[in-house]
């Protein structure tokens, strides 16, 4: 699943490169983005600065209420789950972004692996999004099955969005879009980095 992903560009940046309106324009955001932070989407024609992470209300050994924990992914064959189906059908988003990570190696040493559209600076996931009553507006990234030369890295993928399919995914039936929640079949780049996964998130 995609713990973390990369977003380089500034809001006017990305509104101007899928010609788009900028609500985010005073989104402070970072280049990485990890669960509960702050991300752009494009939400109804809109570019949009929400939460990655559905808030699920957690408790503690007594009942006590924790903080809630971000659902940063949704995988596509539970979207007709009563957690995300409201939000498949009626709230799907693209969210736009330079790159996504998975961990690497044994346990304890786990590095960083970058994937990325090879001569795309920005591209775009599936996501879905909702309100919320504490985080405000929030969004989840559609997880498949892995492209099957990828696999060793990491059984699942996100659900890469092409230009021609993203009024699809937006705006079209349920059944249309979700048919595009297969293994991205063209080409990807895989930078190994010695970078250790775990720290800054």
């Amino acid at each position: 699943m995609c713990n973390l992903y990369r977003m380089t560009k500034n809001s006017d940046e990305v509104a101007k490169w899928f010609d788009v309106k900028n609500a985010a324009v005073a989104a402070n955001l970072a280049a990485e983005i990890y669960p509960g932070y702050p991300g752009l989407v494009i939400a109804g024609g809109t570019l949009r600065s929400m939460v990655w992470g559905f808030p699920l209300q957690a408790k503690g050994a007594r009942g006590q209420p924790l903080k809630p924990k971000p659902v940063n992914n949704a995988r596509s064959d539970k979207l007709d789950g009563a957690f995300w189906r409201s939000s498949f059908v009626e709230r799907r988003c693209l969210i736009v972004l330079n790159g996504w990570a998975e961990a690497e190696g044994e346990k304890g040493a786990k590095t960083r692996s970058w994937f990325s559209l090879p001569g795309d600076d920005l591209f775009t996931a599936a996501g879905i999004w909702r309100r919320s009553a504490g985080w405000g507006d929030v969004y989840s990234m559609v997880m498949t099955g892995c492209a099957q030369q990828y696999a060793d890295v990491h059984d699942r993928m996100p659900v890469l969005i092409a230009e021609e399919d993203r009024p699809v995914w937006t705006d079209a039936p349920p059944e249309d879009a979700f048919a595009l929640c297969r293994p991205w079949a063209g080409p990807l780049d895989l930078e190994r980095t010695s970078e250790p996964w775990a720290g800054g998130g």
